[in-house]
């Protein structure tokens, strides 16, 4: 097993999915977001950290322990 304490970002949605492309509000949806204001706690994965660079616009990131 790896020792090493896995790294996690909180994420919350700060616009409207409404009118945006469908690959974007599906980036959104992926990382387990619905609502305005919600956040969520994602591993920090190299798929993680790409569907929240693509939707970067509408979201809000900072790093979680």
């Amino acid at each position: 097993m790896n020792a090493a304490k896995q790294k996690n970002v909180r994420v919350t949605l700060k616009r409207s999915l409404s009118g945006r492309l469908r690959a974007h509000q599906a980036c959104v949806r992926g990382l387990g977001l619905r609502r305005i204001h919600q956040s969520v706690t994602v591993p920090a994965t190299p798929e993680n950290l790409g569907m929240v660079r693509k939707a970067s616009y509408m979201l809000e990131v900072e790093e979680a322990s």
